[in-house]
């Protein structure tokens, strides 16, 4: 994609995504996706730019981060022809897993995923809809790197720039469609 349409994309995105203020505290705005997964055009065009941007990059899977980046992996792995592999908070997840404690501003929590769902060797890419200060997304590529895979990318809807989300993942790939 070109310079010019990943803008106009970005621009149409944004038009689209709903400002909450004082959401889910005072003082916060809270990004709000809902209307964008509604409108089937603009999803269709995210998903397409995230496959697009992947295609040549031989992922097996697509790891969806709990619970919004499930509704962007699940159709950008189909799109890529790769399975789907839910990484969900602690607890959520039946089988034999393994997990990732990371820092919140107020203490820490912990992700999952099943110790099968990849394997040594394998290309995964990451995807949620925000990144913020970047603890979700490097604490899913520790497990991915405790398994033995490697993280082809981090596919991120939404970039929270001024928080620094980035530099926590080291030099993995991130690519965001939308910059704040």
């Amino acid at each position: 994609m070109t310079q010019a349409a990943s803008s106009a994309l970005a621009d149409k995105l944004k038009s689209i995504i709903r400002d909450v203020p004082d959401f889910p505290k005072p003082g916060i705005i809270f990004k709000d996706i809902t209307p964008l997964l509604a409108d089937h055009a603009a999803f269709s065009e995210l998903v397409k730019a995230f496959a697009d941007h992947y295609r040549a990059a031989g992922v097996t899977k697509v790891l969806g981060i709990e619970a919004r980046g499930f509704l962007l992996a699940a159709p950008i792995a189909l799109a890529l022809g790769a399975g789907l592999v839910p990484v969900r908070k602690k607890g959520k997840l039946p089988y034999k897993r393994v997990s990732a404690t990371y820092s919140l501003e107020y203490g820490t929590d912990t992700l999952e995923m099943h110790e099968d769902a990849v394997k040594a060797g394998e290309k995964v890419l990451v995807v949620d809809d925000v990144l913020a200060t970047g603890g979700t997304a490097a604490a899913v590529c520790e497990m991915v790197d405790k398994l033995g895979a490697k993280v082809a990318g981090v596919a991120m809807l939404i970039e929270l720039e001024f928080l620094k989300g980035r530099s926590r993942l080291g030099s993995r790939e991130v690519h965001s469609l939308i910059k704040y």
